[in-house]
């Protein structure tokens, strides 16, 4: 087990700035102790019967897709047997209805476990953000909610930084580094739970030999509980597993991209890569490896450094011109 993830105030980071130059740029979880305990909505979320009524009074009416998980399966939402493959359903109903069937049923033995996630505030409790914000995170980035019961959330990734707060109920947190992707025996890229692959080795039992090097992600596994109020920032691409501990848990989450040049994201590269390099031979792939890290990962530095600035041409910063014309050329490449 790795050591335990550093604890910062959040008000050591009045502006979004101060946060990414600070916390962001290191690329490593942190634990934002009590960011958001001055939240209306926490307030709210210490009765099921306050948090139904908190939220219902702002709904806006729309409707919403409900994970309906069997008793059996204890809220740990996974691939199986079932519709499409998985051990769930999916069901399509009224936001309203959604929050008064999981707050009414919570903690009741031997009933499904629902949950109902990622949904933009802006759009299905609108005007809640004015009373729910956080300083840290850029003005503009609009956050989504998550309400269910106890339940586990597959070990997955995220294509964004998020700063993920919880609101009620308690959240545990088992996170393994970008790095250990190999380690994890990840599934389908295209036949997915929710939008990303997941581990299917995390949570297997000790020696499980269907998975024999997860002994060595499970040996950098850090753990870490939240309580309502507290707030954890994930960088893009740490793997996460989330398990809802309490009868009714609600988590309220902001995603973005940091470090954006523009609209093109890195998942974007490495499909195009997939295509033009994952089946050459070893050589030729040893070769590129090389040329990519010379020239996009740069561990000695910038690939021109023995030539002055002016005459880096394309390969200058990508502000406030180079970006567009490298897309230009990459579209060009594309077309043909």
């Amino acid at each position: 087990m790795s050591a335990p993830l550093p604890s910062l105030d959040a008000a050591e980071f009045p502006d979004a700035e101060t946060f990414r130059a600070q916390v962001m740029t290191a690329g490593k979880p942190v634990v934002l102790r009590g960011a958001v305990a001055d939240w209306p909505m926490v307030a709210a979320g210490r009765s099921a019967a306050d948090l139904s009524a908190f939220l219902q009074s702002r709904d806006a009416g729309r409707a919403a897709e409900m994970f309906v998980g069997p008793a059996a399966i204890a809220g740990r939402y996974h691939y199986g047997e079932g519709e499409g493959g998985f051990n769930f359903t999916r069901e399509t109903l009224p936001y309203r209805a959604a929050i008064d069937r999981i707050l009414a049923t919570a903690g009741q033995e031997g009933r499904p476990t629902l949950y109902v996630g990622s949904l933009s505030i802006d759009q299905y409790l609108p005007g809640l953000l004015a009373d729910h914000r956080l300083a840290l995170v850029p003005a503009g980035v609009a956050p989504r909610i998550w309400l269910g019961h106890a339940a586990s959330v597959a070990c997955h990734y995220d294509l964004f930084d998020n700063v993920a707060c919880v609101v009620a109920g308690r959240r545990r947190f088992t996170l393994y580094p970008p790095d250990a992707i190999g380690d994890l025996y990840v599934g389908p890229i295209d036949h997915t739970l929710a939008g990303q692959p997941i581990s299917l080795a995390d949570g297997s039992a000790p020696g499980d030999p269907l998975y024999p090097r997860f002994e060595q992600a499970r040996e950098r596994a850090i753990t870490v509980e939240l309580a309502a109020g507290d707030a954890l920032y994930l960088p893009k691409l740490w793997w996460h597993r989330v398990e809802a501990l309490d009868p009714y848990n609600l988590l309220v989450n902001f995603w973005w991209d940091g470090f954006a040049s523009g609209p093109d994201q890195p998942q974007a590269a490495m499909l195009l890569a997939m295509i033009a390099l994952a089946e050459r031979p070893p050589a030729e792939r040893a070769a590129w490896r090389a040329w990519f890290d010379h020239y996009v990962f740069r561990p000695d530095g910038h690939p021109l450094a023995h030539l002055p600035a002016e005459r880096h041409g394309l390969l200058g910063p990508l502000r406030p011109v180079n970006y567009g014309r490298l897309r230009a050329l990459v579209m060009r490449l594309l077309r043909g």
